[in-house]
């Protein structure tokens, strides 16, 4: 069984949009963007549906 991908994050400042886990959005919010360093809070994050 693979991880998960629960939400897609799309960075505020530099656009770049990846599906993340929980845990990787945890990491993003405390560490801010990978790609630019912007700071990160929940709203860049849209919760996936599930089918």
């Amino acid at each position: 069984m693979g991880i998960r991908e629960n939400a897609r994050f799309v960075c505020p400042a530099c656009t770049r949009s990846i599906a993340v886990t929980d845990t990787m959005r945890d990491a993003l919010v405390e560490n801010g963007c990978v790609v630019c360093g912007a700071d990160v809070k929940l709203e860049a994050f849209d919760v996936a549906e599930t089918a």
